[in-house]
């Protein structure tokens, strides 16, 4: 079996201020990824052939041109999963009943917007606990997509946080335990603590490649030449199922209006068209090597008797 699903994070663009200790941003430049990012990748997915699924946050659903543009990729076929109601970079550290509040009030609020009750949920961060996972379980999701078991990413994200900290600004962005990074990186039943295998709630990890476990998700994609993206695909091939996890601002850049921003992350810094030309290469080095493109909840089906 030959497996790949396309899943984007639709984090708006707050969410990354939020992650260097930066003030929000004002004007248009707050909902770029409903207003500009979601119709380019709904064209790049339609161009490649490829289902999408959506992480979408709640919250966002109040806007009501955010709300019609995730309804109108859900009736193109495009899977929408559940991403919390607020994107709470430290939800973990919340009582049970802020836990299960975020995860209940996200689920509601797409199913609202799309008319379908989602089935898979992320973690803002990737960052989970049993507790967490308990809540997730236990509101009826059929999958989780969040453990990300990559000590590059661990490390650069530690290190990130730690420099905003220095700069004397707080990043709202937090650390998981390095126990992770021992998790299995294909899909697994989660057992108690979740970076082992057991008999819940079916985990469908973020991609890594395979030996080193490197990142193999949007950023690292798209920051990388086209050689470098090619290598790290063809560093994955041969696994059953690869999950290639993306962000709307992966399809944005500094000339959308994040000037800004651009100061403090680099992928921001690289044009669109060549984003997008990076994950066209990417894709077309699975299909050469006989994936199927599915969406995460298809993945799941498939794996649903997995130990």
């Amino acid at each position: 079996m030959r497996l790949c699903a396309v899943s984007v994070d639709l984090d708006e663009i707050p969410n990354y201020f939020g992650i260097h200790g930066l003030p929000e941003p004002a004007g248009p430049a707050k909902t770029l990824v409903y207003d500009v990012a979601l119709d380019r990748l709904s064209s790049l997915a339609s161009e490649l052939s490829i289902p999408l699924t959506l992480f979408a946050i709640g919250s966002d659903l109040s806007r009501e041109g955010a709300a019609s543009r995730l309804k109108a990729a859900c009736d193109r076929g495009f899977e929408v999963a559940n991403h919390t109601l607020d994107h709470r970079y430290d939800l973990v550290r919340l009582g049970p009943v802020e836990m299960q509040r975020q995860v209940t009030e996200g689920a509601r609020a797409i199913e609202r917007a799309t008319g379908a009750a989602p089935v898979g949920f992320r973690a803002p961060g990737y960052t989970v606990t049993d507790e967490l996972l308990a809540v997730v379980s236990q509101a009826g999701a059929l999958y989780d997509s969040s453990v990300f078991p990559c000590p590059a990413y661990f490390a650069a994200k530690t290190a990130k946080i730690a420099a905003i900290a220095l700069l004397g600004r707080e990043s709202r962005s937090i650390v998981d335990t390095p126990r992770v990074l021992a998790a299995p990186t294909r899909p697994y039943r989660i057992g108690r603590p979740y970076w082992q295998r057991g008999r819940g709630l079916l985990e469908l990890p973020i991609q890594v490649t395979r030996g080193l476990r490197l990142p193999f998700f949007g950023t690292s994609l798209t920051l990388a030449g086209e050689g470098i993206a090619r290598r790290l695909t063809r560093a994955c091939i041969g696994e059953p199922l690869i999950n290639l996890e993306l962000h709307g601002i992966d399809v944005l850049d500094e000339h959308d209006g994040l000037e800004a921003l651009a100061k403090h992350q680099p992928d921001v810094r690289v044009a669109h068209d060549t984003k997008a030309a990076r994950l066209r290469a990417v894709v077309e080095e699975l299909a050469r090597a006989g994936y199927a493109f599915v969406t995460l909840r298809a993945a799941a089906q498939a794996f649903e008797d997995v130990a």
